[in-house]
């Protein structure tokens, strides 16, 4: 049973000795997100695409919170040798991870590609995230009690996975729209599956997720080459919740201590549009385990990357 009052920010307890990485936690939910934790006494690790941006995000908490830890480092999800290279940087800077926030993403951009050829919302969306979360496994669960928090979104509900053509080859069939639910779908269908596999291993650590509803962020700027979303924006405007209360199912899920592996958090109101976390439920698709085994099979197969301890040779670097 949820509590019976909203879950705030005064529930969140304090993140002191807590070591969390958030990718993309220089705008929107992710700084948001990033700027609570600082407060609450995490040492932060800001892993951005663009460093420059990374750094005034960094400033901008430290200005607000002149004894925050929060450190930069460069991560571009569109490609794996970037996320390689990450992975290596931080194991060898630190010993433990307590908590990896998967927060960076695009949102229905023209069809493109990635440096290693994925359709760019499943290449960053997904693949990059499934690759870095493989890579730090095992400073994850050297660390007490760590989590992988992975963030979803509404869009999932019209999201498909179609394995004899995942990623829109040559663009045949691809969707601005059906491409992002598609990577949403990735995101809760890696979460549940990792879930199992890491309690199957007898690991320390859990795998939860989170969406934010209808936020505030920079990631909507592809919808505004439509014109009928300019015509409409001032009317979803008043729908549409601040991004720092888009950050709050994030931050639930990272710090309550009352989170189980497998919990997904959203946002209360209706139809989970707005209001405060509390566990939501996800799409039948989402919770199909053959679904989820056979996505795991063809990210690792596309990445290369082998998770350690779950029934593949060590993860390498």
């Amino acid at each position: 049973m949820e509590p019976p009052l909203a879950w705030t920010l005064q529930d969140l307890p304090s993140l002191k000795n807590k070591r969390i990485v958030i990718t993309g936690g220089n705008s929107g939910i992710g700084f948001d997100t990033a700027r609570v934790c600082a407060e609450k006494g995490a040492e932060l690790v800001l892993a951005c695409r663009n460093l420059g941006k990374a750094d005034e995000a960094a400033q901008k908490i430290r200005q607000l919170l002149p004894k925050a830890s929060v450190t930069t480092m460069a991560l571009d999800l569109s490609r794996q040798k970037s996320i390689r290279d990450f992975a290596k940087r931080f194991i060898a800077d630190y010993k433990s991870l307590d908590v990896l926030v998967n927060n960076a993403g695009i949102m229905m951009p023209p069809y493109e590609l990635t440096e290693d050829g994925f359709e760019s919302q499943f290449g960053v969306n997904h693949l990059g995230h499934f690759a870095l979360t493989g890579l730090l496994l095992p400073v994850l669960e050297a660390a007490p009690s760590a989590r992988i928090v992975n963030i979803s979104s509404l869009a999932h509900r019209f999201g498909d996975m179609n394995f004899e053509n995942p990623m829109f080859e040559g663009g045949v069939g691809y969707s601005r729209t059906k491409a992002y639910g598609r990577s949403k779908l990735a995101n809760l269908l890696f979460t549940f599956e990792l879930k199992k596999r890491l309690a199957e291993r007898g690991s320390n650590v859990m795998a939860v997720t989170a969406h934010p509803g209808l936020a505030a962020t920079n990631l909507s700027r592809y919808l505004e080459t439509y014109f009928f979303v300019r015509w409409a924006m001032p009317l979803v405007q008043c729908f549409i919740q601040s991004a720092d209360m888009g950050a709050l199912p994030t931050l639930r899920a990272l710090g309550d201590p009352g989170v189980e592996s497998g919990d997904y958090f959203g946002p209360d109101g209706f139809r989970q549009q707005r209001g405060y976390p509390r566990r939501v439920g996800s799409s039948k698709l989402s919770r199909d385990p053959q679904i989820s085994s056979r996505l795991w099979t063809l990210s690792e197969n596309l990445t290369g990357i082998r998770y350690l301890g779950m029934d593949s040779p060590r993860v390498s670097a």
